[in-house]
């Protein structure tokens, strides 16, 4: 099976997943289905947009100063340390940072 195959697959199920759990809420609040989807959808939508300002957030720290450790960002963005992590694990898989030192406090990201 080819990647894309297996690609189309999961939004398939994605859609039907979002779908099926829009259902049960409007069931459950005794609103419509395409209500309860469209308020799923724009919870995604802005997730995602705040998690991109995050992270773009972070890459303009990381030009100002030359390393910065998760306390840093993460004081800087007012964000969880969990969500910090999440960041900065996708802006390494993008090639955008990378991590300085192994565990602890003396991990430090700069820019790649």
């Amino acid at each position: 099976m080819t990647y894309l195959s297996i690609l189309i697959i999961g939004v398939v199920v994605a859609v039907a997943f979002l779908f099926w759990v829009a259902k049960r809420e409007a069931e459950k609040h005794g609103t419509s289905t395409g209500e309860e989807l469209v308020g799923i959808c724009k919870s995604a939508v802005e997730t995602t947009l705040q998690k991109e300002a995050h992270k773009q957030k972070i890459l303009a720290l990381l030009r100002e100063q030359a390393k910065l450790s998760n306390s840093e960002i993460r004081t800087a963005l007012k964000a969880s340390s969990r969500s910090v992590v999440r960041y900065l694990d996708e802006l390494e898989k993008e090639g955008k940072v990378e991590q300085v030192g192994k565990i602890g406090h003396a991990v430090t990201y700069r820019l790649k």
